[in-house]
């Protein structure tokens, strides 16, 4: 096979043997794969993760994202900079970096490339000297849950029953009758159908088709996936088994972040463990139906997030996202019919067969349906996975599943789903977390990623600190985000020094509504989210330092 996804993965093979790219070696693969070596160079340069330099001695890359900034990441990163530069062996490398996916343990950092958790000063300098000796690091361990979780309808009996059912009855007809009746909508964060999604997939001409689960969350906040690769993973090798016999693709692939090293190899030894027991391979278990299943480990990028981004990367192009219309529905991976789910909305489906559409809409809470994974993070006792019933109060999710504010300290402030849902006031803590209730409060559920904020945080901190994780991850495509969002970041940042002008406000506004009118896809549109919610909810706060050049929660660096 001569480009696509085989030179993205050759790419990672060359950059794992060497410790980065060479330019012998693009070149060698660009006459080895007749692939034109500027569209090669293209995509190295575009994603972050591939190096085209060897690696400094130590890298360390402090996660400054919301959770980890709330953690004091900020004065992890000064004070490492600081004892690097007089201890660590010449060229080392600390800085900032976007979202680990830790934010259940902040604040995190990945030295050499392997991600540590809830470090502190001298902790973080142990792997450096650990690191620069060339001893092995001890990652990020995986901790499993030992509860059997209300989606898992199997606990410790005989796995994959819906998948062998579907199989012998091929009544594809009924699964997609019982996803619409259960009012299952996509866990990743637009919501929309899932039996709706697959049934476009199985209706639209062209062959082959595809099953893509996206598994690249990136947003700070975000890691219940993290979680479910972890503890269920089994539910989304079924899930998108089904998704294939449904649809008739015969093909499918996890996408998953490269920061997920542990959880791509439980996701693998589960694909292996479903071929061995027949579930994938040219003929599942004597149906005559074929599906395959593999794992794609992302460069880098939360632009990666965004579905036909992620589909360019699978092509192996930079990710920049695609006009829509047409959507990958019908026109998806290699231009044929693609359906892309999260890893939540998969693992629901087979809980769904299993117990029926109408159980799983029980499950829900003030007339949503069906059940959820909220992660919490930030200011919070107990950080974590919680499954909860579609449409609980936040407020009983913060304070009685998660054990409220940390340190007993009042709420200032909750987003539902880190930067892209905007922060919410204590006042809408009884709202439902829901699709419905949480549009009409003017956020959204997103993807779950609950964020808590004491009152020690400073509104305008967060919300610039928010909209430059927006900046740093634009994939520049599109002139509205590319400028805009840098834009805003000035803006913000001169408020936030004290030297804001009344000019400003207008400003922001204009600036707003240019990113969410004409922003090719939703990372621009909701760039400007974060302090609009500011504005909204908290505008005492930002007057204070826009009028009074005064952060109330002594955060921000203004002048005296």
């Amino acid at each position: 096979m001569t480009g696509g996804p085989a030179v993205m993965k050759e790419l990672r093979a060359i950059q794992r043997a060497n410790g980065y790219i060479p330019a012998t070696a693009l070149n060698e693969l660009s006459e080895r794969t007749g692939t034109p070596l500027y569209q090669i160079q293209g995509v190295v340069s575009f994603y972050p993760h591939f190096r085209t330099t060897p690696a400094p001695p130590v890298e360390v890359l402090v996660c400054d994202d919301l959770s980890c900034h709330r953690r004091g990441a900020a004065a992890v990163l000064a004070e490492t900079q600081e004892r690097v530069a007089g201890s660590a062996p010449a060229g080392s490398v600390v800085r900032a970096s976007s979202c680990l996916g830790r934010c259940d343990r902040a604040p995190a950092c990945a030295v050499n490339d392997v991600v540590v958790t809830r470090v502190t000063g001298d902790s973080l300098m142990d792997a450096v000297a650990a690191a620069a000796a060339g001893t092995p690091l001890r990652g990020d361990a995986v901790v499993r849950d030992p509860r059997k979780l209300d989606a898992d309808p199997y606990g410790s009996g005989e796995r994959y029953g819906a998948a062998r059912k579907l199989a012998a009855s091929g009544d594809t007809d009924a699964l997609i009758a019982s996803l619409k009746a259960s009012d299952l909508r996509g866990m990743g964060g637009a919501g929309f159908p899932t039996g709706l999604k697959w049934e476009i997939v199985r209706n639209a001409p062209g062959d082959p088709k595809y099953i893509v689960c996206n598994a690249d969350e990136s947003e700070p906040g975000t890691f219940k996936d993290r979680f479910l690769l972890e503890n269920v993973p089994h539910l989304l090798v079924e899930g998108m088994i089904l998704a294939g016999l449904v649809t008739g693709a015969r093909h499918g692939i996890v996408y998953v972040r490269h920061e997920y090293e542990a959880q791509i190899e439980i996701v693998e030894h589960e694909i292996a463990t479903a071929k061995a027991a027949g579930l994938l391979g040219p003929n599942i278990l004597g149906s005559g139906r074929a599906f395959e299943l593999e794992t794609f480990v992302s460069p880098g990028g939360y632009i990666c997030g965004e579905e036909s981004a992620l589909l360019e990367a699978l092509e192996g192009k930079r990710a920049e996202p695609r006009n829509k219309p047409p959507f990958p529905g019908t026109h998806g991976l290699h231009g044929k019919p693609t359906a892309i789910n999260n890893v939540e909305t998969f693992v629901m489906v087979p809980s769904i067969l299993a117990n029926g559409p109408e159980w799983f809409k029980a499950q829900g809470k003030s007339g949503a349906a069906g059940l959820k994974f909220i992660g919490i993070s930030g200011d919070v006792a107990r950080p974590g996975v919680y499954d909860i019933a579609m449409g609980t109060p936040a407020r009983q999710v913060i304070f009685e599943r998660a054990g409220g504010v940390a340190g007993g300290r009042p709420l200032k402030a909750w987003a539902p789903s880190g930067p892209s849902s905007g922060f919410l006031p204590p006042s809408a803590l009884d709202t439902p977390l829901d699709f419905k209730s949480l549009a009409a409060a003017g956020s959204m559920l997103g993807s779950g990623a609950l964020l808590v904020l004491d009152d020690r945080a400073c509104m305008l901190d967060m919300a610039l600190n928010a909209v430059r994780f927006f900046r740093n991850e634009s994939c520049g495509k599109c002139v509205p985000c590319r400028v805009g969002s840098a834009k805003l970041v000035e803006v913000l940042g001169q408020i936030a020094r004290g030297d804001g002008r009344a000019e400003h406000l207008p400003m922001i506004d204009d600036l707003s509504h240019a990113l969410t009118l004409t922003s090719i896809c939703g990372l621009g549109q909701v760039v400007p989210v974060p302090i609009r919610s500011v504005l909204t909810h908290f505008r005492a706060e930002l007057d204070d330092h826009l009028l009074h050049r005064r952060c109330p929660a002594g955060v921000c660096a203004l002048p005296a």
